[in-house]
């Protein structure tokens, strides 16, 4: 979209909301969170005019939101331009005064996109789709916990209690409709903001764990726009929850004992024809589709740093449960990380299942499509599909955030397919990370050391 045109657009939005008081301009930071600014109504022009600036580390701080002090070093911690990105100005309807919000892309000052923005990293794998005449076609899953406000006495996040279960937080009522109709003032409300947001919302269920649940995501032929709807889905999902005095949570693992939440995503793709290349008219699959899985389960490992990018991410990763352990594929199998839905075989696709909720959704889709790019250019051949459950596989991918961090940082296929500015980024801002958390001393190391040792 040119100037002019994105011009029109927003100039159209505020002649149909005369209302708005606030615009809030947000870039996702590589942890997958909004940083941004607030801004008076009437100061969109000075955004899409280009003179709206905010510092090229704006998108990679720390999860407490700290500058890391190698990245500032790097870029002299200058500022860059802020692009406004078009078709994504909306109004936020759960807010108490009539706001807009506005996604941007971050730029240098000479107007080269940024390569630490994760919008730019999955841009540019997006567009070796394009330039080979392919089209990816992205549905997300998200799965989250609905918590009190408060914490218990030990400090752990409180399940609401419901009227089907009391306070049993045996099983969590996988598929109850009876939860979903008690919870029906707060999903309804999530759907019609969605509506209003333009959020292709699509499935709404009951979870397996108490207090979980699950939205799933319409797919589309555009990645970066089915991340920008998993952005927003995330951000509605809070903003209604927290307006209902709920607070919505996607924490990969907020209980050890109890499933975690994932974030999963259907992908297939299409061809200048619009045929799906996945597609050979039988149930097995085309072996394009077995290139793609052979190169997804080829560099899982050195991906696993965006699909488990926290300290919690990787207690969701465990023997047992829906989290996979190995680059493992299989029909209709969610023990493994790549499952082949049964269906129409014209829309044979495949559901990656590694990542959990916190993942970043432009990195998480940037390196599932550039896996499958691996695979199909590289002609690679997939292992036998697994048909036993989780109790049969071998875990052969990092074990650990440190693992994971060391594979990543080592990687030549991140390096060539995430860009190696971005590379060195997040490698940098995991570092700083992990040594925070590994010099905090736990209550459970007090309780248990504090005395007896």
């Amino acid at each position: 979209m040119n100037e002019a045109m994105m011009n029109h657009q927003v100039a159209r939005f505020f002649e149909d909301h005369p209302e708005i008081e606030t615009l809030e301009v947000v870039l996702t930071d590589i942890n997958g969170i909004f940083r941004g600014k607030w801004l008076p109504a009437d100061s969109a022009g000075k955004v899409l005019d280009g003179k709206f600036k905010m510092p090229l580390t704006a998108v990679s701080p720390d999860i407490w939101g700290r500058d890391v002090p190698a990245l500032c070093k790097q870029t002299g911690d200058g500022d860059g331009i802020c692009q406004p990105v078009e078709h994504s100005i909306r109004v936020l309807p759960w807010l108490s005064r009539p706001t807009a919000q506005l996604f941007l892309q971050l730029n240098t000052e000479v107007g080269t996109p940024w390569e630490f923005d994760p919008r730019v990293v999955l841009k540019n794998v997006f567009e070796k789709y394009r330039e080979r005449g392919l089209t990816p076609v992205c549905a997300p899953e998200l799965e989250f916990f609905l918590f009190e406000e408060g914490r218990t006495g030990d400090g752990k996040p409180k399940i609401p209690a419901t009227r089907v279960n009391g306070e049993c937080q045996i099983g969590g009522q996988l598929y109850s409709t009876e939860v979903m109709q008690e919870m029906a003032g707060l999903m309804h409300e999530i759907r019609k903001t969605c509506d209003q947001m333009s959020v292709p919302l699509e499935g709404l269920l009951k979870e397996l764990s108490a207090g979980q649940y699950e939205l799933n995501l319409h797919h589309v032929d555009n990645p970066l726009q089915a991340a920008d709807n998993a952005q927003l889905l995330k951000q509605v999902i809070k903003g209604v929850a927290r307006k209902h005095g709920f607070i919505a949570s996607f924490m990969a693992k907020p209980f050890g004992d109890r499933d975690g939440n994932g974030f999963h995503t259907h992908v297939s793709v299409l061809d200048r024809e619009g045929r799906n290349i996945f597609d050979d008219g039988t149930e097995k699959g085309s072996d394009l589709m077995h290139n793609a899985i052979a190169g997804l389960a080829a560099v899982m490992p050195d991906s696993m740093l965006i699909f488990a990018p926290h300290l919690n991410s990787w207690r969701r990763l465990q023997l047992g449960v829906h989290g996979p352990l190995s680059p493992t594929w299989g029909y209709e199998n969610r023990y493994v990380a790549m499952r082949i839905p049964n269906g129409d075989c014209a829309a044979r696709r495949i559901e990656h299942r590694i990542a959990g909720a916190d993942a970043n959704p432009y990195l998480s889709l940037a390196v599932i499509l550039a896996g499958i790019l691996h695979g199909i250019d590289n002609r690679m051949q997939a292992d036998p599909p697994t048909t036993t459950g989780p109790e049969k596989t071998r875990a052969v991918l990092p074990s650990s955030w440190d693992a994971a961090l060391a594979s990543f940082e080592d990687s030549e296929f991140i390096g060539q397919a995430l860009g190696t500015v971005f590379q060195r980024a997040m490698s940098e801002i995991k570092r700083v990370e992990q040594h925070e958390f590994s010099a905090a001393v736990s209550a459970l190391e007090y309780d248990s050391y504090l005395v007896l040792a």
